[in-house]
């Protein structure tokens, strides 16, 4: 197969582009390959660059030569330390590498040039108009502020995030001992020292605060001199009383660079034009670099440019997309750095540590077993226990697991009435070891039912159904708690079950719609008519007859559904009320109704059972509800006698735009937890027991709810203990089960091959 691209142009002499070049011309000597780089060869605004053991090895298979001058200069360390409140906490195992930047650059210009790369230093590149009309490739590796990137803007489509932090990139002489995290509580707020070593006598610091922060200190109006002073000061004692430089250091602002599409033409995008990762994951030059291999790989996999470009961006996009995810959840820890100054030292030691999710509790007990053990003594666990496996009391209810079975409608009853297959698949649940069971939205009246297969506790009948349900429950797991989550379908009722039409109306046999306002959830939706005063009572006392048929039936917690849009989350939303009377308007207004319906519920509800309130904590659509809001609506609740939050997000308007992601609904949870003080049920994509663990003992969460795992696997709790080696209090296995509780054997799995492999 010909290798493709004869003539290639490169805008920008960062490490992806150097790499980029110098890969295309081994791979090819004849390829004609030209960088264009407006700085001096020794122009760098950086101190020292981290790479992963990852990246290094895609480095040593694909060009040994570039790997081996890597690895005279590299510094090597295993330690993070976490400084907080004059309290250094360490955690061991984590193997960084890092070199000099102007080094880095060093090692590739002289390889580029060992090839033949013509690289032309403090030239700006021709318009890339030009440069994609006279080669056979085009690649822009010209940084966050890309010009070609804003050349093609309406092809690529960039999406650049502001966030809320000022930063500086300064270094000292002298060699941290570790990856250094340092926290200063001072009297403008909070600031924070992210340090690591590069050389022997040499270390970057980068010192970071909110924009506010950064203005009440007076960092907007000092001088670059007077900044690098100042931080010296406040970190002193990191410092070891040494100062701090600059190299035309400046205060930025991070941003978050996403761009929807990567090539056009055969212009393609690489390293920071591409995207950008926060520097708290060390990623930017790790990516570029990983971008320059697969791009290489793929023009020699593929039989032209435009197949190879493709390759290379579908290759590439969701591993970018999901650092740029993990970079997202530790840029936003760090903005929301106060939220967790009052946590145990070795608990926000361990919080920062697992910030992006990816560092776990399992891998760091791999790690440093010393530090996690100890965090897990100051959290409460007992040795040998997992944290999820630690009991959790909610007012006379003492959960044996910090496991939930998160609600699920089955769109599976006849006239509200649960049957055989409830029993089946709830019990089935409960006997497979989560703390708690809870049930689908159980609807409090016909008309509020979302699908004709809904269930109800409107009738006496319902009940009796579900008293079948809850006593196999205690009967035959015992310890497992079952729940019911009582709602009311709003403005999305009447319409198919889920696998036949989500979200559709009903063909025929619709029934009338009312909402807080007569707005249609889709425009092909009925439009429903807005609750009068009367129907409003009419209503709440719905809720308060199911709730006491509830407490009839044998649940041991009920749940009110103040979310996905259903009624009462319709209240909740600004974009769902528009109502002009004491229900609608401001929050307080808006929060009216469904507080008195809890309120109706709470007066009838046992009083030594809990009762717990999910929400969506954003509507995911401008205008809608807000983070803030959901702290304030979480405190109201909470107010009323909540007893937990159950933090769930969106589907209160179809035009919603998610930021879908691994355990993407956590950090709301872990918000409303922190500031409004009450304790949080976390859900979204919480997949893994390993997730369980690290969100508990982070404190982010006090319980987990999974939906899907539980539905892949019924028996999902008591597999966690299984691959966990854990048998103790926090789990029981069924006595027929019991033989099932080893983990079976598997089969050999064979590590992945490099992905780029050149002969020496």
């Amino acid at each position: 197969m010909p290798t493709q691209g004869r003539r290639i142009a490169i805008i920008g002499g960062g490490p992806g582009g150097l790499y980029a070049a110098a890969l295309l011309k081994r791979l090819d000597p004849s390829r004609e390959v030209t960088l264009w780089e407006r700085n001096a060869p020794d122009d760098t605004f950086g101190f020292g660059v981290v790479l992963s053991d990852e990246t290094l090895g895609g480095i040593e298979h694909a060009d040994p030569v570039v790997y081996a001058a890597l690895q005279k200069d590299f510094t090597r360390w295993d330690d993070i330390d976490i400084v907080h409140r004059g309290t250094r906490h360490t955690s061991g195992g984590h193997g960084f590498a890092a070199l000099g930047r102007k080094r880095l650059l060093q090692i590739l210009h002289d390889r580029c040039r060992t090839l033949g790369v013509d690289i032309r230093f403090r030239t700006e590149a021709p318009n890339p108009d030009h440069l994609s009309a006279t080669h056979d490739l085009l690649i822009a590796a010209d940084g966050v502020h890309s010009t070609t990137r804003q050349t093609y803007a309406d092809v690529f489509r960039p999406h650049v995030t502001e966030h809320h932090c000022r930063y500086i990139w300064l270094a000292t002489d002298f060699a941290f001992d570790a990856f250094r995290f340092e926290i200063a509580e001072t009297e403008h707020g909070v600031m924070q020292l992210h340090g690591y070593p590069y050389a022997p006598d040499a270390s970057t610091v980068i010192i970071e605060m909110r924009e506010e922060v950064w203005r009440a200190a007076g960092f907007d109006e000092a001088t670059p001199q007077e900044s690098i002073e100042r931080c010296t000061k406040i970190f002193a004692e990191a410092l070891r009383g040494r100062p701090l430089r600059s190299n035309k250091s400046t205060w930025t602002t991070f941003r978050t660079v996403v761009n929807d599409r990567w090539s056009h033409g055969n212009v393609v995008l690489l390293g920071d034009a591409a995207h950008t990762a926060h520097f708290s994951i060390g990623s930017g030059t790790k990516l570029a670099v990983e971008d320059a291999l697969a791009l290489a790989a793929c023009l020699e996999e593929q039989p032209d440019v435009p197949r190879a470009l493709a390759a290379y961006e579908e290759e590439r996009k969701p591993v970018v997309a999901s650092t740029q995810r993990a970079a997202r959840a530790s840029l936003e820890w760090f903005e929301n750095l106060r939220r967790h100054l009052d946590q145990p030292p070795r608990q926000f030691a361990f919080n920062l540590l697992t910030r992006s999710r990816r560092v776990t509790h399992d891998n760091l007990r791999l790690r440093d077993a010393r530090f996690t053990e100890a965090v897990e003594r100051e959290f409460g666990c007992p040795p040998g226990t997992p944290p999820m496996f630690t009991p959790f009391r909610l007012r006379g209810l003492t959960l044996r697991n910090r496991v939930v079975v998160s609600p699920m409608d089955m769109y599976s009853a006849v006239d509200g009435v649960p049957g055989d297959f409830h029993l089946v698949h709830l019990g089935a649940r409960a006997l497979g070891g989560a703390g708690l069971v809870m049930t689908e939205m159980v609807c409090v009246s016909e008309e509020g039912r979302i699908t004709p297969g809904c269930t109800g506790l409107y009738t006496g009948r319902q009940a009796d159904a579900w008293k079948r349900i809850t006593d196999f429950v205690h009967t035959q797991a015992p310890g497992t708690a079952i729940g019911v989550q009582l709602g009311h379908s709003g403005r999305k009722g009447s319409t198919k079950l889920m696998w036949e039409g989500m979200d559709e109306p009903l063909p025929d046999g619709n029934w009338p719609l009312v909402a807080a306002s007569p707005l249609p959830y889709k425009p092909d939706s009925q439009t429903p008519r807005q609750l009068s005063r009367a129907q409003l009572t009419d209503i709440r006392e719905q809720f308060s007859a199911a709730a006491w048929r509830a407490a009839r039936a044998g649940f041991d917690l009920l749940e009110l559904h103040c979310a996905h849009g259903y009624l009462l989350s319709g209240f909740l939303s600004p974009l769902t009320n528009r109502r002009t009377d004491a229900y609608g308007g401001s929050l307080e207004k808006r929060l009216r109704f469904p507080l008195e319906v809890f309120d109706a519920v709470r007066g009838v509800w046992p009083d030594e059972k809990p009762l717990t309130v999910r929400i969506s904590a954003t509507d995911w659509a401008e205008g809608g509800t807000t983070a803030e809001d959901a702290v304030e609506i979480a405190r109201a609740f909470a107010a009323h006698g909540a007893d937990a939050i159950d933090v769930s997000t969106g589907q209160v308007v179809a035009e919603e735009r998610p930021e879908f992601g691994r355990s993407y609904q956590t950090p709301f949870a872990d918000r409303i937890r922190h500031e409004a003080g009450v304790p949080v049920i976390a859900v979204g994509a919480i997949s893994s027991w390993d997730d369980v663990n690290s969100l508990i003992l982070a404190g982010r969460t006090d319980l987990c709810a999974l939906a899907r795992p539980h539905l892949y696997d019924p028996h999902w709790t008591l597999h966690a203990a299984a691959e966990q080696g854990y048998d103790g209090p926090g789990i029981t296995w069924p006595a027929p089960y019991r033989a099932g509780s080893r983990r079976p054997q598997t089969g050999r799995t064979d590590a992945p091959k490099p992905r780029l492999t050149l002969g020496g």
